[in-house]
């Protein structure tokens, strides 16, 4: 009943062909299959032991319409299937009709889990219940190649006062514990976050919503946009997040800036990184440290015309955590660029 691993995500988007460049050209992801039906048609990227499936066509919508692009399905692997939708029927969630059979549950907002056994959602194997027709591959690729390495963790935005209920549904549900917390203030306004993650560490969510009694900040505006709580970033971890990063931004990928000001500081943090800052200062990666190692981390701009998805890159030497130092200086860098759009 418990869940093994993440089997793979599912994009809706309104324009399949760009949404796919994207992934494919700036990012390096590899076509792998089409799926043609009658309400839609799909396309699955692999990089690395990530799985990520790009949606469009009229079944799609009603979700667009509401939501704009975003993740619509976070799908699961399970030891036991049954018993992990019992128990999250159990613990509030509610049976979606899924394709062919498949067992699908309602998460947070229209976001929905379909649940799979660990051979569905191995590694190479294509999602169940559709009639996927492989690409062929060139012979020579032009994109970066396989700098992501998997999915780190999913950022979940809630409404304020939520939180705590949703990281119990996830214990509940699916047996996950509660990791971190961190709560963030900047300025007027302030977020409060939970980290939960299954009990095979390999499938994590960063639950992150604004804090009620202050005033209304980014995450707020995402609950505008998105009309509710969903997917606010996925964050994808790579082993050289310098030269990841350089690559994507060098192939059209737009990341976030950061002050002069933090470089500085960090470089009195960390003194026995110095030589180090002057490559993230260059690349606008920032950085912190815990008791296991460090933590290097940069956000994008969102590519999509409402703004509610975005990407994050991640390299973990060593750490095990998400950074307290980053976490403030993560949220500053959105909500700069949320003013400046203004």
């Amino acid at each position: 009943m418990a869940v093994q691993d993440l089997a793979y995500v599912e994009l809706y988007t309104r324009d399949k062909v760009s949404t796919v460049d994207h992934f494919v050209s700036a990012m390096g992801f590899t076509r792998v299959a089409d799926c043609v039906e009658f309400d839609r048609s799909s396309v699955l990227l692999r990089q690395g032991a990530m799985h990520l499936v790009v949606t469009s066509g009229w079944g799609t919508t009603q979700f667009l319409d509401d939501h704009g692009e975003g993740i619509a399905d976070i799908a699961l692997t399970c030891d036991d299937v049954a018993e992990s939708e019992n128990r999250a029927v159990a613990a509030g969630a509610e049976p979606v009709v899924g394709r062919r059979g498949s067992r699908v549950v309602s998460a947070f907002g229209d976001v929905v889990h379909t649940l799979l056994t660990p051979a569905e959602g191995a590694k190479g194997a294509l999602p169940p219940g559709r009639n996927w027709l492989s690409v062929q591959q060139p012979q020579e690729r032009s994109d970066p190649g396989d700098r992501i390495r998997l999915l780190d963790h999913v950022a979940v935005c809630l409404e304020g006062g939520t939180l705590g209920d949703y990281a119990d549904f996830y214990r509940d549900a699916f047996g996950f514990s509660r990791y971190s917390s961190e709560y963030v203030a900047v300025g007027g306004q302030a977020m409060d976050s939970i980290v939960v993650r299954s009990a095979s560490e390999r499938v994590i969510f960063t639950l992150v919503a604004p804090d009620p009694g202050k005033e209304p900040g980014q995450l707020n505006a995402f609950l505008d946009r998105n009309a509710g709580p969903g997917v606010q970033h996925l964050a994808f971890l790579v082993e050289d997040i310098v030269a990841a990063v350089r690559e994507f931004r060098d192939r059209g990928v737009e990341f976030l800036t950061t002050p002069a000001s933090y470089f500085d500081m960090l470089a009195e943090r960390f003194d026995d990184m110095r030589d180090e800052i002057e490559r993230l200062r260059e690349a606008q990666v920032l950085a912190d440290r815990d008791e296991w190692g460090h933590l290097l981390q940069l956000f994008s701009r969102s590519p999509y015309e409402r703004n509610t998805l975005f990407y994050e890159l991640i390299q973990r030497k060593g750490s095990r955590g998400f950074g307290s130092a980053n976490i403030r200086a993560l949220y500053e860098a959105v909500e700069r660029d949320r003013l400046a759009a203004q």
